[in-house]
């Protein structure tokens, strides 16, 4: 039996503590777990309440959209019937004239015999006058649409066309709002990229640039990370990509290797880094050294490309930000570090990518394909 030595707790005494904090202690884990599924609940049942709203809001602006259609097509229709009408009206007028000068025709013989010359000359001029008055009545220039009032539908239209499409996609006016600078630090960049003054873009170059040798700089992969990262919050900012056939964007830890041969070196192939990659037509997201190929994107080309990151979210998302289609999204949880920008341009891929990778102004919408 175990007794206290000079006023020490027994071991009997050390494991029973042990356990009964343990026991607390599971008691308290147990419960978190189920806060955290209420959590998950509360979470997924508020998400579908704003989805059923928007849905509903879509559909009233379809309504709406309908309801103009129909009343500017009626107003439409109801000037063609009227046209329509007068039309008739006019072509009744030609049709009643024309039987009038068949059966004059047909009594111009009895009439030669039997009519005064004078009578004869009178009924010719009331003839005349009745085609001149007719053909001057129902001249096709007297009878005009409201051009001036078509065009101004078709102008409205126009308008209410371009306003839509200059709010929409609604996630493109959130992400604006999110827009963040991107400055490229050129003491990380490898030393075949040139990086603009501004840090605003960059271009691989064959020739090796002479740089001062840092612990930041990527000797080995063509990648340049960005001057400032950010640690909380939302951010978003948008890559011009066009005329590339090799590109990587995406977002790094400052801990990613950047000298050696090793694979975690490059974008989205270690823990550090998430990317999404552009070769030859095909798009691959990568991170933590899994591939996840996207044949739906495969031939699609985009002028920019927006990342958004969401630190709250644990979010890492990738949009051609020309429509914002989404191309990838990772679910990272909760970051651990700050998240730098990141980039590689690629090699000249056979003399087809030299152009430059360019940062955008993300508060500024591309324009819609």
């Amino acid at each position: 039996m175990n007794t206290k030595v000079g006023g020490k707790a027994t071991n009997d005494e050390i494991l029973l503590k042990h356990e009964k904090y343990l026991q607390r202690q599971r008691s308290v884990i147990t419960y978190r777990m189920k806060t955290l599924a209420a959590k998950q609940v509360a979470i997924t049942k508020k998400t579908n309440a704003v989805k059923e709203k928007i849905r509903k809001k879509h559909e009233d602006m379809r309504r709406v959209l309908d309801e103009d259609l129909r009343i500017t097509l009626t107003q439409l229709d109801t000037e063609l019937q009227a046209t329509g009408k007068l039309v008739e009206e006019k072509m009744e007028d030609c049709y009643n004239l024309t039987q009038e000068l068949d059966q004059e025709l047909a009594n111009i013989g009895a009439d030669v015999k039997t009519q005064d010359s004078d009578i004869q000359l009178l009924q010719n001029a009331e003839t005349e006058k009745r085609i001149s008055e007719t053909l001057k009545l129902t001249d096709p220039d007297l009878i005009q649409m409201d051009e001036f009032k078509n065009e101004q539908l078709l102008s409205l239209t126009v308008n209410l066309l371009v306003f839509i499409r200059s709010q929409v996609p609604v996630t493109k006016k959130l992400f604006q709002s999110y827009a963040a600078d991107a400055v490229l630090d050129a003491d990380t960049a490898h030393p075949k990229l040139i990086i603009s003054p501004k840090g605003d873009s960059v271009t691989y170059t064959d020739t090796w640039q002479n740089v001062p040798e840092t612990p930041f700089r990527f000797d080995t992969t063509l990648n340049v990370v960005s001057q400032r990262g950010f640690s909380k919050g939302r951010q978003y900012w948008e890559v011009e990509v066009s005329g590339k056939t090799y590109w990587e964007l995406g977002v790094t830890y400052p801990s990613i290797p950047r000298s050696g041969c090793e694979e975690d070196c490059w974008l989205g192939r270690g823990k550090e880094s998430w990317c999404v990659e552009y070769f030859n037509g095909g798009y691959a997201a990568w991170h933590g050294g899994v591939r996840h190929d996207l044949p739906l994107l495969a031939g699609r080309q985009f002028t920019r490309i927006g990342v958004y990151c969401s630190f709250p979210g644990g979010l890492v998302c990738f949009l051609g930000a020309d429509t914002m289609t989404p191309l990838h999204c990772f679910c990272a949880g909760t970051f651990t570090d700050t998240l730098l920008q990141a980039m590689c341009p690629g090699h000249d891929n056979e003399g087809t990518n030299w152009k430059s990778l360019q940062i955008c102004d993300a508060s500024r919408s591309a324009p819609v394909l």
